[in-house]
């Protein structure tokens, strides 16, 4: 098995933590950890090879991280990793991941309340105790109170837990669950391996991770090995058939093995929804059919009539192929009927949100990630770098329209590489540069990047004033949200609706994991609107140009029209609507 994302891990968890123990994520050690979690993801080869000198020529490993690093891949664990553990348990970097409390915050909460907990800030919270300490105060208290709530967070339980179960992110379960898989199917006794549940399903939060496989041989060696994983902290179930695991991050791990005849039937079982299972036990019941996790079968003979794939299964309940997004008990039964199901996102010819290193969080340059977009067969590309008013990530317009030489450089006729900028929209809608420096840019986004907290009405209004200035075209991650971490901001979306059907701004579907912004429910609530999408990887590294993948899943999850997302457009429709845009604003070409 690759060491390299355990090491990985093993990284982001030592500069998660020393944030804490340093309370600052600025510290030279988090710093450090960081960058070497980046040089181990970019590696090329097997990392338990490497010596320390040779980790230490790699750029961004220095010399206490490689020793650090070789130390853990001989032994398996790390001492300092074990004691910030220790000093820092899962809920208190459950706190620090709020909205509004950095690890100055939860230091002086633990020290003088006690609180080491969500569930625990939530009482304290509630008992109106924060405002008496430094640097909160009432108005601090009633913002903390409504970033819980907008997580989703739930009331504190008997038990001082939250009642609602624990859900992790997509944008953490995924890898580990690719991560597994791959691991999984490269096993000689493995003969294929999925994941299934609300993972499956694309759900934005998952509450455990559903692995299934599918195997002829023993199944006691392959739930060994899950047992004895290094990110495993607990087993909770061992048996042939399923094992259940809980890791240190909390994430439980459930993991089934069923023989080849029976992988659709289970893999269909187990990826759920309940709500979609149930209707199509419910449609097979009425055909004179039985349908569980061993196949669909005839109620009469017990004859089994489909197994092994879950076309199989869908086609003999008269039904097309449901993909597994859509499996939400939304519909989806009868369109698969009318064979009126929404139809997949096909090619995507560009990506209109992409940074390059020249932006203070990029990490390819120019050069890279134009060749990667070449690579997946785009004809248009825009490099929309941070603009100046970001702190550390903006780029000056110096710098900027220096840019603009070597852009034109990499465009051909394969490709059109736009010069561009993500502009960030103020606290009143103001953004960065000015007008003509803006215009004088192939295309310009506009994102909000502060001032989440703001009233509805002031929150959507400087929305609309960034819509309707000339220069933009786009509005990036309209909600600012990042998934389990930072709550949408509070906007009046037909007001929103309205402005952009007005001005013909597009609305970003930000394809990142952590965002995937707009909503599943923003875009099914733009429906009947005049509004067109535009996926975008918001790359900062060459590699995060597959994010658009994601995208597609996340689209036709929310039974979006293929045809109203932008870049699904041939070039040439695309630069003709660019150039119309601004046209009928008077500004010409």
């Amino acid at each position: 098995m690759d060491r390299k994302p355990d090491v990985v891990d093993l990284l982001r968890e030592l500069a998660e933590l020393t944030t804490l123990d340093e309370q600052s994520p600025q510290a030279f050690r988090v710093r450090a950890y960081e960058r070497a979690a980046r040089a181990v993801a970019s590696l090329v080869g097997d990392i338990e090879a490497m010596g320390e000198k040779e980790l230490i020529s790699v750029e961004g490993i220095g010399k206490s991280t490689a020793k650090k690093i070789r130390t853990f891949l001989d032994t398996g664990h790390l001492d300092q990793l074990d004691r910030l553990r220790e000093a820092y348990p899962p809920s208190v970097v459950a706190l620090s991941q709020i909205p509004g409390i950095g690890p100055k915050a939860v230091d002086k909460l633990r020290r003088e309340l006690g609180v080491t907990s969500i569930a625990a800030l939530r009482d304290a919270l509630e008992g109106q105790r924060l405002r008496g300490l430094a640097g909160f105060g009432a108005k601090k208290e009633e913002k903390l109170k409504a970033t819980l709530e907008r997580l989703g967070l739930g009331e504190a339980g008997t038990d001082g837990a939250p009642s609602t179960p624990r859900r992790i992110a997509i944008a953490k379960a995924m890898p580990i669950a690719q991560r597994l898989i791959a691991a999984l199917r490269a096993r000689d006794d493995v003969r294929d391996a999925a994941y299934a549940g609300s993972l499956r399903r694309f759900q934005e939060t998952i509450g455990d991770l559903d692995l299934l496989v599918v195997s002829e041989a023993d199944p006691r060696p392959i739930m060994e090995w899950l047992t004895k994983l290094s990110m495993v902290d607990a087993v909770l179930v061992h048996g042939d058939k399923k094992t259940s695991v809980s890791t240190r991050k909390g994430l439980q791990i459930d993991m089934r093995v069923v023989a080849p005849h029976q992988y659709g039937a289970a893999l269909l079982y187990f990826t759920g929804s309940k709500a979609h299972n149930v209707k199509l036990r419910q449609r097979a019941l009425a055909r004179g059919q039985t349908l569980n996790e061993y196949g669909l079968a005839c109620a009469r003979t017990g004859a089994t009539i489909a197994a092994e794939t879950e076309e199989e299964i869908y086609h003999a309940l008269g039904l097309d192929m449901i993909a597994p997004e859509l499996r939400e008990d939304a519909g989806e039964i009868e369109a698969a009927e009318a064979h009126r199901l929404p139809p997949p996102v096909g090619s995507v010819f560009g990506d209109l949100h992409v940074h390059t290193d020249l932006s203070g969080d990029g990490r390819s340059p120019l050069a890279e990630v134009v060749a990667a977009a070449r690579a997946r067969g785009y004809r248009y590309l825009a490099i929309t770098e941070h603009a100046e008013d970001i702190p550390r990530q903006g780029v000056p317009r110096a710098q900027l329209a220096a840019q603009r030489a070597e852009i034109e450089a990499l465009s051909d006729d394969t490709l059109t590489v736009l010069h561009g900028a993500e502009l960030n929209i103020g606290r009143d809608g103001s953004l960065d540069y000015d007008l003509d420096f803006r215009m004088s840019l192939d295309w310009c986004l506009a994102s909000i990047h502060s001032h989440f907290d703001l009233p509805r009405d002031a929150q959507t209004q400087r929305l609309i004033r960034a819509m309707e200035d000339p220069s933009v075209q786009m509005i990036g991650h309209l909600t600012g949200r990042t998934i389990g971490k930072r709550p949408p901001v509070d906007l009046d979306l037909d007001a929103i609706f309205d402005a952009a059907e007005r001005t013909e701004t597009a609305l970003e579907v930000n394809c990142g994991l952590p965002r995937l912004d707009v909503s599943v429910a923003i875009l099914r609530r733009a429906r009947d609107r005049d509004v067109v999408f535009i996926m975008t990887s918001d790359a900062h590294h060459h590699r995060e140009l597959m994010r658009m993948d994601w995208g597609r899943i996340h689209c036709r999850r929310a039974w979006l029209d293929p045809a109203r997302i932008v870049n699904t457009w041939s070039r040439e429709r695309f630069m003709s609507w660019r150039q119309r845009k601004r046209a009928r604003r008077g500004l010409g070409s």
